[in-house]
């Protein structure tokens, strides 16, 4: 045999286990590596064929099917080294020239350290998934917490049609103490068909009401009001509520960091609905996320200027922006307001969620685990973990509408209580229908109980917008 025959019967052996074996005359040997790599294939396809995409991306969030990857990897890459270093000496390499032995020789070795690669790629993609899930989903600090809920298999949803998650964007970092949730935007979505209401609340928020018989109830009666601040700033908006909660455990009973429940409580009271979990994003640690994604295209419709002193710019234009950019575009007030800020945020949410395809995640996994572990605080239990990330695949290809709650729809100086749940609760209908989202610039419906509700509303105005309609208009 010459010294490419055995190359060559190598490489298939490498890709189908027990070929050199056969070709060298060890039958019975040959025959069962090929029978178990074969059993192997049919069991990953049933697997495959037997569940969907959402449910395995689940199963996959599990600590044991992360425990027995990581070992199975490890089982599988020293199996196949062996494997590549028995079959290169049933070839018999003895028999060739020197100079043949040699360059075999070479090869093989490199073959056998080149087949170990993939295995320990996906056993170190396993062990990054399970630190960064142990650093996101934290064990609850108190047994009355949520997060010590264990989601039944059969409902892991007990019987709701709707999952609510407050996402916030917190402005914390060393120079300031405290969380103020600059970015406030609650997803409240259908767990059958992943259509989506994302409700963005202006940080401005005046007078907040609190659910009636809560500690902040009755610290505030007639809603959140403090005096000024000596600037003449206000600490007493929405955006202020976590800060000022974590900062009076005498409130509640002397309890500490009651900010996260008292800010889902209070948005829940405000939206008409039960707010399941949050997630708190360092707005600025977002960035990170964006670019470990390769950044976000996006259409700048005007110049923004963010800075201190107004040295930055992020031009007008089509292109795709790095995190630190983005971040800007989204969160700069200079020349502009908080109502256009919180349009761009949604616009580079949208970016996200329509950019960042399965195939991105899969090959900057790694560098998107370490951003998201630095970035994200919630209280989302570990179990339910399982069950959301194919409720998040159902989301991306669903709809997903918009609502903003902002002037002229709300004075937020003077907030019409009763007519944001009345807007909630029909955003909400309309999303529990499986016909597509309704555009502000659609024509309204024919029927008449639709156009007595358009008469509650400006002309023109319907509050429901698609999740990027308005982006990307130059």
């Amino acid at each position: 045999m010459s010294a490419g025959a055995v190359l060559g019967w190598l490489v298939l052996a490498a890709l189908a286990p027990g070929a050199a074996h056969l070709r060298a005359g060890w039958r019975k040997t040959g025959l069962v590596l090929i029978s178990c790599y074969a059993a192997g294939l049919l069991a990953l396809l049933a697997v495959w064929l037997m569940n969907d995409l959402g449910n395995l991306a689940g199963s996959l969030t599990e600590s044991s099917w992360l425990t027995s990857i990581m070992i199975g990897s490890g089982v599988l890459a020293a199996a196949w080294f062996a494997l590549i270093v028995h079959s290169f000496v049933v070839l018999r390499p003895g028999r060739l020239p020197q100079a043949g032995q040699i360059l075999t020789g070479t090869v093989a070795g490199l073959l056998a350290v080149v087949t170990v690669v993939p295995f320990g790629y996906v056993g170190q993609l396993a062990w990054t998934s399970q630190k960064t899930f142990e650093g996101i989903f934290a064990p609850p600090e108190g047994d009355d917490s949520p997060a010590v809920a264990d989601p039944k298999p059969e409902d892991p949803w007990a019987g709701r049609g709707r999952v609510n998650i407050l996402l916030l964007g917190g402005d914390a970092d060393d120079h300031r103490s405290g969380v103020r949730t600059d970015s406030m935007n609650l997803a409240s979505i259908d767990v059958k068909s992943g259509n989506t209401v994302l409700f963005s609340l202006p940080r401005n928020l005046e007078d907040v009401r609190f659910r009636p018989g809560t500690p902040m109830a009755k610290r505030f009666p007639t809603g959140f009001r403090l005096p000024p601040d000596p600037g003449g700033g206000r600490s007493d908006l929405l955006n202020s509520v976590w800060e000022y909660a974590d900062a009076h455990p005498e409130i509640f009973g002397g309890r500490q960091h009651q900010g996260p429940k008292v800010l889902m409580d209070t948005i829940g009271y405000t939206l008409g609905v039960k707010v399941d979990w949050y997630a708190l994003v360092n707005m600025w640690g977002f960035a990170r996320l964006i670019d470990a994604i390769g950044g976000v295209t996006i259409t700048v419709e005007r110049d923004v200027v963010f800075g201190k002193y107004n040295e930055g710019l992020v031009k007008a234009g089509t292109r795709k922006l790095k995190g630190a950019d983005a971040m800007w575009y989204a969160r700069s007030r200079t020349y502009s307001d908080d109502y256009t800020r919180m349009r761009r945020q949604r616009c580079v949410l949208g970016a996200i969620l329509t950019q960042a395809d399965p195939a991105t995640v899969l090959t900057r996994f790694n560098q998107i685990a370490l951003a998201t572990k630095e970035l994200i605080r919630t209280d989302i239990p570990r179990p339910m973990l399982r069950h959301l990330v194919p409720l998040a695949l159902k989301v991306k290809n669903a709809k997903v509408s918009s609502v903003q709650f902002v002037p002229p729809l709300i004075n937020t100086g003077y907030p019409d209580w009763d007519k944001i749940r009345d807007i909630s609760g029909k955003a909400i209908r309309d999303s529990a229908t499986t016909s597509p989202a309704v555009a502000a610039t659609a024509s309204p419906s024919p029927t008449k109980p639709a156009k007595k509700k358009k008469q509650q509303q400006p002309e023109g105005n319907d509050p429901t917008k698609g999740l990027t309609e308005g982006c990307g208009a130059l």
